[in-house]
């Protein structure tokens, strides 16, 4: 950005901007014509990020990825070389979901997560998800009057989750949950988070000045390795490793597998 910070954003709406400009009023029903409406919209969507950061003399990039992309260890390490080279060049790259090509097998499925993974592929130190809400309340504000907004969160545990409107919760917080596992993720890759209302423009401003604004995430202190941060949260499952209790003790306390700890293997997978 202008202030010399390294800028990615993740975005949505390919849909939405396809169904404008093809000037329809329903949502489509079907996959192929969702693909159809979102294709549309990925032109229009990057045509109005263009004209928008060209005002402040920024170009951009677009960068369309699917699970698939996450998952392939070349296919991510490709990725992550090719936005570490745009923002080495100062511009700006657009991160979306590729919902033209995308079938639910290989979706990310919601934005939130897609930042997640987007914030461990380049080693950010700060992931805001602009949201229609404040931040994190401990119950749902729209129903309760006296529902309070939560500034810090240090740890991410069942209490927060339920706050989120995790299963069986009496506060459903709209789309809170998976905004609670991006940030559940982003934390442990060393990546603060916050959680912040998108209908105030001055807000991210405000965050970057270390004001208070929505939810802030703290990162972990001791935050995991990128290889294993994508091996948990990039990879598509394949298959199982079974291992015995001795392997289980061993691999809890961050030590390796060895053949003779494993007990059974089902699927096929690469190493």
């Amino acid at each position: 950005s202008n202030n010399g910070y390294e800028v990615v954003l993740v975005t949505s709406g390919a849909v939405g901007a396809g169904m404008g400009r093809l000037r329809m009023s329903e949502r489509p029903k079907t996959l192929t014509e969702k693909q159809a409406v979102a294709a549309v919209g990925q032109v229009a969507l990057t045509h109005l990020y263009q004209n928008l950061f060209s005002e402040y003399n920024k170009i951009i990039a677009q960068f369309l990825l699917t699970k698939a992309d996450f998952s392939d260890r070349n296919r991510y390490l490709n990725a992550r070389n090719v936005s570490l080279n745009l923002l080495k060049k100062g511009i700006i790259p657009v991160v979306n979901e590729n919902d033209a090509v995308v079938a639910d097998e290989i979706k990310v499925g919601d934005n939130d997560t897609l930042s997640a993974l987007v914030a461990g592929l380049i080693d950010a130190d700060l992931l805001i998800i602009l949201s229609d809400i404040e931040g994190l309340y401990n119950k749902n504000p729209q129903k309760y009057d006296d529902a309070k907004l939560i500034k810090l969160v240090g740890k991410i545990d069942e209490d927060v989750k339920k706050m989120a409107g995790m299963e069986g919760s009496k506060f459903g917080t709209g789309g809170m949950y998976t905004k609670i596992i991006a940030a559940e993720m982003a934390t442990k890759i060393g990546t603060n988070l916050v959680i912040a209302s998108g209908g105030e423009p001055g807000n991210i401003g405000k965050i970057i000045n270390y004001e208070m604004i929505g939810t802030l995430f703290v990162r972990k202190d001791k935050k995991i390795k990128s290889k294993k941060y994508w091996l948990a949260y990039g990879t598509n499952e394949n298959g199982n490793i079974h291992s015995d209790n001795g392997a289980e003790k061993a691999l809890r306390n961050g030590n390796s597998l060895l053949p003779v700890g494993i007990k059974k293997v089902e699927g096929k997978f690469d190493k």
